[in-house]
């Protein structure tokens, strides 16, 4: 055994980033793991490390008895009293062993121990450190590719950057540095692991946080963000200081500030918009560049509809919906876009249909009005003839009453 072990210690806690209470169990578990498999599981063995000292002690323990029925962990009191004269029988008495008189195989299995408890404590350290990470920015260097995921050195342990969470028409050679956003840190059977990702929308945020002094400070927030990875993002911001211009501040002198952000993701184009409580008027800015009529709200479904010129509905559409795909993500709202002609098309369709409607139903009231006399009509006709066949029978009566009356 080594004869201080302090200093070894205290390198490797330097070294590693173990703590040093970790490693001293281990030390100690190794040291028993040797002892007993040395002697076979048969004595009763503990260590302990002596921080004065700097070395593992072994301790042996008997069992003080009258005879001796298990020569390994009991001994006799005349034995004991050699050791310990106020010793008595039931006493559990400790001897120190020689620890430096393992065999190579014991002492290769403490180094095992040593080494596996050392990694297991590293493992937790790395994972302890980056689970509150989440959510940062970090800076690597790209190691190697695997099946198509990227390798990232952070100085103390590797992180994964996924194919899925690469921005496409983005490539990385080894030694290249790399900025990446922390989106997970979870334990696997092999240690921690750390997704990075280059396409999370909170990239942005980000970015701008450590290029913005306002926005770092509090003063200006960005809201909402919408992106689509290596071609555009949209995001939201405003001011909490009425002489601050949100918009302005993520600009910066000359565009410095986004141009900053805009390098960093390589070429993607970002719309910078304020923020407002109104949504019509939020979904207007948001957008921009295209210009807007008229906006018609549908707050129960969080749905808009939004008219816009002839000549300015593409550009509200975007590249293959882009513009308004954002812009729907930006203000978390449906979005339906019309030119002003449709709209007006539209319009027209759906009033000749009312006037259809109100003409059937029109119709339909006046049939119901001439059924109705006919009807009237037929019943006042079936009851003339009944009246004239009751009068003959009277009048007949009346003339035979007078007949009789002569006679």
């Amino acid at each position: 055994m080594v004869a201080n072990l302090n200093h070894v210690i205290d390198q490797v806690v330097k070294d590693k980033g173990v703590d040093k209470a970790v490693l001293i169990e281990a030390l100690e578990s190794a040291v028993l793991s040797a002892a007993n498999k040395k002697y076979r599981n048969t004595r009763d063995l503990e260590v302990h490390y002596n921080t004065e000292q700097g070395e593992v002690e072994l301790f042996e323990f008997v069992t003080v008895v009258d005879e001796v029925q298990d020569s390994y962990k009991e001994i006799t009191l005349e034995e004991a009293r050699e050791i310990d004269e106020e010793v008595e029988i039931g006493d559990c008495l400790g001897m120190k062993m020689d620890s430096g008189s393992f065999s190579r195989i014991a002492a290769q299995t403490a180094k095992q121990v040593i080494i596996q408890k050392v990694r297991e404590a590293e493992r937790e350290g790395i994972y302890n450190e980056f689970k509150d990470r989440v959510g940062e920015l970090v800076n690597g260097i790209v190691r190697r590719y695997e099946r198509g995921d990227l390798i990232v050195d952070l100085g103390r342990a590797e992180a994964l950057l996924p194919h899925r969470e690469q921005v496409p028409r983005e490539n990385y050679r080894q030694s290249d540095r790399v900025r990446a956003y922390i989106a997970e840190v979870k334990m696997s059977p092999k240690g921690p692991q750390i997704i990075l990702s280059r396409t999370h929308p909170n990239l942005v945020v980000e970015l701008f946080k450590t290029e913005v002094p306002e926005i770092a400070e509090g003063i200006v927030e960005i809201v909402s963000c919408s992106r689509e990875p290596g071609s555009r993002a949209k995001i939201a911001v405003v001011s909490h200081d009425p002489d601050v211009d949100p918009v302005g501040a993520c600009v910066g002198m000359r565009g410095s500030r986004v141009q900053n952000v805009v390098s960093e993701l390589r070429g993607e184009k970002i719309d910078i918009i304020p923020w407002s409580p109104d949504m019509a008027r939020f979904a207007c800015a948001a957008l921009a560049p295209a210009d807007v009529s008229r906006v018609y709200v549908d707050n129960e479904n969080q749905a808009m509809e939004i008219i816009v010129p002839d000549d300015q509905l593409s550009l509200a559409i975007g590249k293959k919906g882009q513009n308004v795909r954002l812009a729907a993500r930006l203000i978390e709202w449906k979005i339906d876009i019309k030119s002003q002609s449709r709209a007006a098309e539209l319009e027209q369709e759906a009033r000749a249909e009312e006037e259809r409607e109100q003409a059937e139903t029109d119709a339909a009231a006046e049939n119901g009005v001439d059924e109705g006399d006919n009807a009237a009509r037929q019943t006042a006709a079936e009851a003339v003839p009944d009246a004239d066949a009751g009068v003959a029978p009277e009048d007949g009566v009346a003339d035979e009453q007078i007949n009789a009356d002569e006679e």
